[in-house]
């Protein structure tokens, strides 16, 4: 087993190979995708690193995959969603397809701006845990009319009773992060690695899928966002990552938390 709380160095597939079986309560990653980039110019094993995934998964487990399709020869790749659909054959269910929406970097091209990703939400079974984040009804307070409702035989009965707006209501399953300079992170140090993940993504998913003491893996941990995040919030954690460099970004982050929480 891994020593847990630690970013390790090396191969994803050979060190989830170190991992026992339905060890992990949740993943919450981003790969690299379509070779947008070089990302230190290591490669990976797709097809390796899900086998692992579901092995390690929890009954219950649940895999968020943030992952977008490049545009190749005029087409876009649709890798994304043959990656999710893979996942499906090994036996795991697509709980839900979100979208993370997000700033795009203005170009000039023939297709209007891409602004969104996936976010894939893959259960072993049903989510053994959902902590649903709730946002404020805009009209909250206000009423509205009732419809009408057939009592007994064939008479309908019109109510015309006023119901109050709730004050707030489950999220949609868009979620707005930006990805600009000091957006994505307050964080100086993450923006040393080329393409961070958002602090509000990765925290708003474990809350959302884990409690506190669940055991959280990134098996491309890169800046460290996901572990960083799962620290915040109680929970035990896995990094996984190949370069070296981001290995040591990661590390610093971790430290400057634990650092913060000391001085408070």
């Amino acid at each position: 087993m891994l020593e847990l709380d630690k970013i390790h160095c090396g191969d994803n597939c050979d060190l989830l190979g170190q991992l026992p079986r339905e060890c992990i309560d949740l993943v919450v990653t981003s790969p690299p995708y379509d070779d947008l980039r070089t990302y230190g110019g290591h490669s990976w094993d797709f097809f390796g690193v899900a086998w692992q995934l579901k092995r390690v998964l929890k009954p219950g487990g649940v895999i968020v995959w943030v992952v977008a399709d490049a545009t190749k020869d005029g087409s876009e790749t649709g890798s994304s969603m043959e990656q999710a659909l893979h996942f499906k054959r090994l036996g795991l269910n697509l709980h839900d397809t979100m979208v993370w929406q997000k700033t795009p970097l203005p170009m000039n091209h023939n297709r209007y701006e891409q602004v969104w990703e996936y976010m894939f939400v893959l259960c072993d079974g049903t989510p053994k845990v959902f902590n649903g984040k709730r946002e404020a009804c805009r009209n909250f307070g206000r009423g509205f009319p009732g419809g009408s409702t057939r009592q007994g035989g064939n008479d309908a009965r019109e109510h015309n009773t006023q119901n109050a707006v709730k004050e707030d209501k489950l999220r949609g399953n868009v979620w707005v992060a930006d990805t600009g300079y000091m957006r994505a992170t307050k964080d100086a140090i993450a923006y040393e690695h080329p393409a961070i993940f958002p602090d509000s993504i990765a925290g708003d998913h474990i809350a959302t899928w884990s409690n506190p003491g669940d055991l959280v893996l990134d098996p491309f941990s890169g800046s460290g966002t996901t572990a960083k995040a799962a620290k915040e919030l109680g929970r035990r954690f896995l990094g996984l990552e190949i370069n070296p460099e981001y290995c040591a970004i990661a590390e610093r982050r971790i430290a400057q938390q634990v650092l913060e929480l000391e001085a408070v």
